[in-house]
């Protein structure tokens, strides 16, 4: 199907350029019901598609097994089927930022996503909330987006939590604020506005905070190992997810291509929900040492994650997650992986 005149690829070209553009609508799957053509005003479901497909680029971008799979589908015609994004927040003051998921809801509440089910990931002091989108739930990635609870670790932890987030900033523009108010209640926004909005939504997947201390990223990985992917990572995305029919077969095609893939398929307590993923990608990041220079260290990044729905008995696709699976891919930005 040729997007190219549509309101979803021009807002997407005027922030990516013509090449990226044709790359992303090349190697996802984007629902007829997005393509709509050329109109004045941006309807709330294209915005929110355009902000999943270069969220979607840039976690491509920064994980080298994601972008291998995608090129080898984009190659073979198959295209990712979209299903969703993770994220990880931390409920607590993070200077300018609003704490733990308030920073992110403010942005999805008026793209149209809504809370589908709250999760509680006790084992690795994390709530994880699933949003989806209200117009089209199938067809729109959701939003994983979870909450680190640092009140659940010792004093010294919470203090490096504190010294970590206290200088965070708050990239949202103030034009930002009226232009979601009229997204929020209107469902729309011209095709002006959307441009202009697009890239300062983006950028709030991002770390926001200053490179951590090198003590005080080691004081959190000794105890949460989640916390401390977050130090280094923010609110990146942790990983995106392939939508595909049958995960069992996909996993053992990419461990015979020699790619770093989870050992194990996560099977939800109902049966209908299979999981498995890469494991994540190393990255460099800085620090911040103890007598004022820098230093680089390699540590864990963001991952790529396969996912099977199977119907409910009324028919309906289960778009519902399962705690024990989510738990189980987190351990993929692990230092030592599962």
């Amino acid at each position: 199907m040729d997007f190219s005149d549509s309101n979803l690829w021009t807002l997407v070209e005027a922030i990516a350029g013509s090449r990226r553009t044709r790359d992303l609508f090349e190697a996802v799957a984007v629902a007829p019901a997005l393509e709509g053509p050329r109109a004045r005003r941006v309807s709330r479901a294209q915005l929110a598609m355009a902000l999943n497909l270069l969220l979607f680029e840039d976690l491509e971008r920064r994980v080298p097994c994601a972008r291998a799979y995608v090129r080898d589908g984009a190659a073979a015609g198959r295209k990712v089927r979209f299903d969703h994004g993770a994220l990880r927040t931390v409920k607590a003051p993070a200077g300018d930022l609003p704490p733990g998921e308030a920073a992110i809801v403010r942005l999805l509440e008026p793209l149209g996503y809504r809370c589908a089910e709250v999760y509680p990931l006790d084992r690795i002091a994390l709530t994880g909330r699933a949003y989806a989108h209200e117009d089209l739930p199938e067809d729109i990635p959701q939003f994983f987006l979870s909450e680190f609870h640092p009140e659940r670790f010792s004093p010294g932890f919470q203090a490096a939590v504190a010294r970590t987030l206290a200088g965070s900033r708050d990239p949202l523009p103030a034009f930002a604020a009226p232009l979601l108010q009229e997204l929020r209640s209107a469902g729309s926004l011209a095709f002006g506005q959307a441009r202009q909005l697009l890239p300062e939504l983006a950028g709030c997947f991002e770390r926001q905070h200053p490179s951590p201390l090198r003590s005080d990223y080691q004081a959190l990985l000794a105890e949460s190992e989640e916390m401390a992917w977050i130090a280094t990572e923010g609110n990146a995305f942790n990983h995106v997810t392939d939508r595909v029919a049958d995960v069992e077969a996909l996993a053992l095609a990419q461990k015979a291509l020699g790619r770093p893939m989870k050992e194990t398929v996560e099977r939800s307590a109902n049966g209908r929900v299979l999981q498995t993923a890469f494991r994540a990608a190393p990255v460099e990041r800085t620090f911040r040492a103890a007598e004022g220079h820098l230093v680089v260290a390699t540590v864990p990044g963001s991952f790529f994650e396969f996912i099977t729905r199977r119907p409910k008995p009324d028919g309906r696709l289960d778009l519902s997650f399962d705690t024990s699976n989510a738990q189980a891919i987190f351990k993929m930005t692990s230092p030592g992986g599962e």
